[in-house]
């Protein structure tokens, strides 16, 4: 809603700090907000647990597979160092044949891979879950929040928090859960696995992996800040660049090009910076880490071979060892960065709550108060109204309007003319004086039954990607003769049987693939079509051409028959027939009457329509 006054931007935000996204900065109560996120978790902790556990088996038998292969190999060995048949392996207590332990390894891997896919089908789930149930309770508050919050709050900022930041927090707890669970697990289990049948080769891969955690860590703590920073690059890069495309006409009206490709190339040149360092430092983490793994296996195979020739232990325990080397690595690691995807999704969370957490409208189920039988009287008792402290606005506005009167409010910008409107409608409530509507304070009803009295038309046009049968009717039951018939009373019937399939003709979002004017003219029908009982006109024949105008005042004068309707209007010969003149100035009526009569005192009215004419 734009607002006709000088503070209806109340607080303009400040831009973003370069380098740091908003979406990928560290939270700042860790704590709290993973305690919020639990409430939003605790109906799904049997799920949970079940998948916790679907891990842990999986784990343990992926732990199983290496240490049965080294049985086998042993045998092997053995059986043809001796010059002997193969014979039965004794596996936990079990003496088995070659084949049956292969089988057993086979049913093994399976067992871990399905359990592997099922915890995370649960986990899917659950995530998908939480994540429909964060984006319909944001619906719900977004519908509760007043409109003052989404005049401070940037749109893109609120879009950010229902779309980027849940799935942030989607993406990042499916894998973590996960990851959290299996890799605890595998670690866990293969180093006491490992110190049982070992100890000596478990220290050279305990310290091997060490060795690999904390140069993951060193290389992940100093590659994240400049994912951050690409992240943040890459959100300014995508924003110019649909700026400057949605603005193309004004881009090359200023001459605005040069500057546009100079903060382009900047931008571009961070991101480039920042990318480079990034994937330059990440990717010196594999080359290390893969030269450890490699050590870690010369190191094993090398005392493995003394400790059998020794007699120190079976030659079946290289290739476990080798095995459970290759295992631990990925586990390690991922455990690692936990803590980072944690901060992550903290801070995505944390942001997400924040909106959750706004000041709602004040709930309305005690007010029962209707108007019924609608007249259309509106009376003024001196309105106070500030969108900040000490920045007054509206100040003791007093004025009454009868049933069926067309009332024009004229002024200067700034002067309160669409903030009354806005009060009107209890788009914000008055800090104090009174609105009646046929003699009902409309504090004391729902701000649902105040707006359903009301049909408006705005200055901005507003329509949405789809047909333009679909966009005359939105919130409106109507048939598509009552549409045509409003549609040829608004002058826009023979427009739209031009376009290409008529009234199924699709329109892009915001209308852009048809005029400005053209846009007003179903908007304009829309209004129309909603037939309540009072108008708001806020310039709603400003962007239209002189010959429609013409047509618009004629259907429009037809609509308001029987209604009471406030229009605002700068281009004053479009009020000339009013009923009333208001003319605001400094948030208080100073002059009011019809057009000749205003014109005859001399006063501020007559000076601002013969301004519109001078020469």
């Amino acid at each position: 809603m734009s607002k006709n006054t000088k503070a209806s931007n109340p607080k303009k935000m400040p831009p973003a700090p370069r380098g740091r996204g908003a979406n990928f900065g560290k939270a700042k109560d860790l704590k709290g907000t993973l305690l919020k996120l639990n409430k939003y978790l605790k109906r799904y902790y049997f799920k949970i647990f079940l998948a916790a556990l679907l891990a842990i088996i999986a784990a343990l038998m992926t732990v199983l597979g290496p240490y049965m292969v080294g049985l086998i190999t042993t045998e092997i060995t053995a059986a043809f160092r001796e010059s002997r048949p193969l014979g039965l392996i004794n596996f936990i207590g079990l003496d088995l044949t070659m084949n049956m332990l292969a089988l057993l390894i086979v049913v093994v891997y399976v067992v871990s891979s399905s359990f592997n896919y099922l915890q995370n089908f649960l986990l899917i789930g659950m995530t998908q879950n939480l994540t429909y149930t964060l984006r319909k309770d944001l619906t719900n508050k977004i519908n509760k929040l007043p409109l003052a919050y989404f005049d401070k709050e940037p749109f893109g900022e609120v879009l950010s928090k229902v779309t980027n930041d849940v799935d942030v927090i989607n993406q990042t707890l499916n894998q973590s859960l996960s990851e959290i669970f299996r890799g605890f697990t595998l670690i866990v289990t293969m180093i006491v696995i490992m110190f049982v049948l070992n100890w000596i080769l478990a220290l050279i891969v305990l310290t091997t992996t060490t060795i690999s955690f904390f140069a993951a860590r060193f290389f992940i703590k100093r590659s994240q800040k400049y994912f951050r920073m690409q992240a943040s690059s890459y959100g300014q890069l995508s924003g110019h660049i649909e700026e400057i495309y949605s603005g193309q006409q004004v881009v090359r009206v200023f001459q605005y090009e040069d500057v546009a490709e100079k903060r382009f190339n900047e931008i571009n040149e961070e991101m480039f910076e920042t990318a480079l360092k990034s994937q330059f430092i990440s990717g010196i983490m594999m080359p290390v880490q893969f030269f450890l793994s490699n050590i870690a296996y010369v190191l094993v195979t090398f005392v493995g071979a003394v400790l059998y020739i020794v007699g120190a232990m079976d030659i079946g325990l290289i290739p476990t060892f080798i095995q459970y080397t290759r295992q631990i690595n990925q586990p390690v690691q991922s455990v690692g960065n936990i803590a980072n995807v944690l901060q992550q999704t903290a801070a995505s969370a944390e942001r997400v709550f924040s909106l959750l957490e706004e000041k709602e409208e004040p709930s309305e189920e005690e007010k029962t108060k209707v108007v019924e039988n609608v007249k259309g009287n509106v009376e003024f008792k001196e309105v106070y109204f500030n969108y900040e402290e000490d920045v007054p606005v509206i100040q003791g506005f007093t004025a009454k309007v009868k049933a069926g009167q067309t009332v024009a409010i004229v002024g200067p910008t700034g002067a309160g003319k669409t903030t009354m409107v806005n009060l009107l409608m209890r788009f914000y409530d008055l800090d104090s004086g009174s609105i009646l509507i046929d003699g009902v304070d409309i504090f004391e009803m729902k701000r649902n039954n105040v707006r359903e009295l009301f049909a408006m038309v705005l200055q901005d046009t507003w329509l949405f990607e789809g047909t333009i049968l679909e966009n005359l009717t939105y919130g409106v039951n109507a048939t598509i003769d009552e549409v045509k018939e409003a549609a040829k009373h608004s002058q826009v019937d023979h427009f739209i049987n031009s376009l290409a399939g008529g009234y199924d003709f699709v329109l892009t979002e915001g209308g852009t693939n048809i005029s400005q004017g053209q846009r007003q003219l179903l908007t304009i029908c829309r209004a129309m079509l909603r037939n309540s009982p009072m108008l708001i006109l806020d310039e709603a024949t400003s962007n239209v051409d002189t010959r429609t105008e013409v047509l618009i005042q004629e259907a429009m004068e037809n609509l308001m028959q029987g209604r009471t309707s406030f229009v605002i209007a700068h281009r004053l010969s479009t009020i000339r027939n009013a009923d009333v003149i208001l003319v605001v100035k400094d948030g208080n009526i100073i002059e009011q009457g019809t057009h000749d009569q205003l014109l005859s005192e001399k006063g501020f009215y007559s000076q601002l329509y013969l301004s519109q004419f001078e020469g």
